[in-house]
């Protein structure tokens, strides 16, 4: 028999809470960057990193580890924007295995055009919404958790 503890009508509330909440909030991010850039949430996503990254670039493993996303899942998204313009790819010159991701200056434009609405959105939907104290409990919160999945896949 599993001896599994079970949720507490408390903490039923508070995860399914959790899950309803970042369901909807990654839905309506995803329909602001689709209306304003045409891009989904984790083409933004990949843009954004690309354009943090040293000269707009990043190993591709290195960059799915970073949106926790899967290889499969990345390369898919890379291969669409590639089609669109917004990155390109090459080898990694020290690693034949390796590639590179590139955001390109039309990504970038693009990065421009939805960031304006996709911060409001944020501030609206989450920054404005807690107290300085809600926001550092809930960033120190999602960090333990993050930290404790790294973790377990280990």
């Amino acid at each position: 028999m599993d001896e599994s503890k079970w949720l507490d009508q408390r903490e039923q509330q508070a995860w399914r809470t959790f899950v309803t909440a970042s369901t909807l909030l990654n839905r309506v991010i995803d329909q602001q960057l689709r209306t304003d850039a045409g891009l989904s949430h984790v083409q933004y996503g990949i843009l954004t990193r690309l354009a943090g990254a040293p000269d707009g670039s990043m190993r591709m493993l290195a960059l799915a580890e970073a949106l926790a996303v899967t290889k499969s899942g990345l390369t898919y998204q890379i291969v669409q924007m590639e089609k669109e313009g917004l990155v390109s790819r090459r080898a990694c010159a020290t690693d034949d295995r390796g590639v590179i991701a590139t955001v390109t200056p039309h990504g970038v434009e693009l990065i421009s055009r939805a960031a304006p609405g996709h911060v409001g959105l944020v501030r609206e939907l989450v920054i404005d919404t807690l107290t300085q104290q809600q926001l550092d409990i809930l960033a120190d919160g999602f960090a333990e958790i993050q930290r404790r999945i790294v973790e377990r896949k280990m």
